[in-house]
């Protein structure tokens, strides 16, 4: 009898131990889940974020004689700063317009692309616009704060604040 009872006990520890063993197992696996689920978004996060440093700089590196003219006092613009504006309008307008988004955004790439549109088509406007002798740089501004908008919602997406790309390139 001895013998039934210490088998019968060594039965239920065990199922005792399977069954807080198995406990564990779960919480593991969804804490294994949640940190996966996280991945991807921390992972948008750096693509994102680098993306738009990348697109800031293609831009600073096109717009110096465009932030010179517009930076100026209007008795100091010069039409030969205008022209060179204008051509640098023009000059960052063609380098937006080959900016691609990364494949690893596909999920913010429709408002990034609608962005990257309107960027570029508010340098063309300046470019333009520069051409003229009472140029009006507002509508251009005005798309220029179109792509913006555009460009916060994929960050917002990914549940990061809106950037001011304004402040980085102007």
């Amino acid at each position: 009898m001895k013998k039934f009872w210490l088998l019968a006990m060594a039965l239920t520890f065990a199922i005792g131990l399977t069954a807080c063993s198995g406990g564990k197992k779960e919480e593991s696996s969804s804490e294994s889940k949640k940190e996966t689920e996280k991945a991807p978004e921390s992972s948008a996060k750096s693509t994102l974020y680098k993306f738009y440093m990348d697109m800031s700089k293609t831009i600073n590196d096109a717009d110096a004689d465009l932030n010179a003219y517009e930076n100026a006092a209007p008795e100091e613009q010069t039409p030969e700063m205008k022209t060179k504006a204008s051509e640098s309008a023009a000059n960052v307008s063609k380098a937006l317009d080959q900016v691609e988004v990364p494949g690893e955004l596909k999920d913010q790439k429709a408002d990034l692309e609608a962005a990257i549109k309107d960027f570029s088509a508010s340098y063309k406007a300046k470019a333009e616009e520069l051409k003229k002798d009472e140029p009006s740089l507002d509508a251009a501004n005005a798309t220029f704060t179109t792509g913006e908008e555009k460009l916060g919602k994929a960050f917002e997406s990914v549940k990061m604040k809106k950037p001011s790309l304004v402040k980085e390139v102007g």
